[in-house]
């Protein structure tokens, strides 16, 4: 049974590392599972079966939520964006409870409001400052384009791991957005498909950017650990920076191009509150 919630976890990290504003760090701050992933990953060479044990099973369901709710997530996107968006924003408040005990009884100090705010700024700053890339082609695969999806990988794994900044906005904002989750979904209808040609066109491009990402996910995994043994008040404050500041985003993300109704409120509402729900649940398994 533990294993069945682990998975799930992972699958709502997986599907929050797809959507734009919203982090998979994030989401496992709002479980109660960042310093277990992230110890976990870091010490995968001194305790192999341990970690692989810990790890596997987030695994598998981020795998199952990157690739699986693709298609899903793009359709809700697109014809309930106010609805889904308040259900992730439910996701990442239900998270708060967690980090504020991690903080409470701490004495408020100067560094500490200093780096909540520091990093409540950056996120607001990227929305705001970042601009919108333009999407790089993908159509013709050549050793220059592997080493850039490679490094691309890299700095996607290290936003996806720190708490509040979103990957996929950092992917939108450098050109790979939309390119790399139609290689996932190509990939998909492929391999249903058995097309060899295409299938073997979209691992030449998810392979160099899934190795990137692994490397990021270590490299950031170590930093991290490093903080909060360090630093654990301010880094936490920094992370609850972070993660107040993603709510914003993400509603600043919300396409209302058919306005804002009774309806659409009351289901944002109520998504919100499954979202909320569900998140505080799942940090207390």
């Amino acid at each position: 049974m533990n294993h069945l919630i682990d998975i799930l976890k992972g699958m709502v990290i997986g599907i929050a590392n797809i959507i734009p504003g919203v982090s998979g760090g994030t989401m496992m701050v709002s479980m109660g599972i960042y310093d277990k992933i992230i110890s976990s990953v870091t010490g995968l060479f001194k305790h192999l079966r341990e970690s692989i044990l810990t790890l596997l099973p987030y695994g598998i369901g981020m795998v199952i939520g990157i690739v699986g709710p693709a298609f899903i997530i793009k359709y809700l996107f697109a014809h309930y964006a106010f609805a889904t968006s308040m259900a992730f924003i439910g996701l990442i408040m239900g998270g708060i409870p967690i980090i504020v005990k991690r903080i409470s009884g701490k004495r408020l100090c100067t560094k500490n409001v200093i780096a909540f705010l520091v990093m409540f700024l950056v996120i607001i700053g990227l929305k705001f400052f970042g601009g919108n890339g333009s999407e790089v082609s993908l159509t013709s695969i050549n050793p220059l384009l592997v080493i850039e999806l490679f490094f691309v990988g890299v700095i996607a794994a290290a936003t996806m791991v720190i708490p509040g900044v979103s990957g996929s906005m950092v992917l939108m904002l450098l050109g790979f957005y939309n390119p790399v989750l139609t290689a996932v979904t190509d990939f998909v209808s492929a391999l249903a498909a058995f097309d060899m040609t295409i299938l073997i066109h979209n691992i030449g491009i998810l392979m160099p950017f899934g190795i990137g990402v692994i490397i990021g996910i270590f490299a950031v995994a170590k930093l991290i650990e490093l903080l909060i043994k360090k630093q654990e008040s301010m880094t936490f404050s920094g992370i609850l920076g972070l993660i107040i500041a993603s709510p914003i985003v993400v509603l600043l993300e919300i396409d209302l191009q058919h306005g804002l109704g009774i309806a659409t409120i009351l289901s944002g509402i109520i998504t919100f509150i499954l979202g909320y729900c569900a998140a505080y649940m799942l940090s207390e398994k």
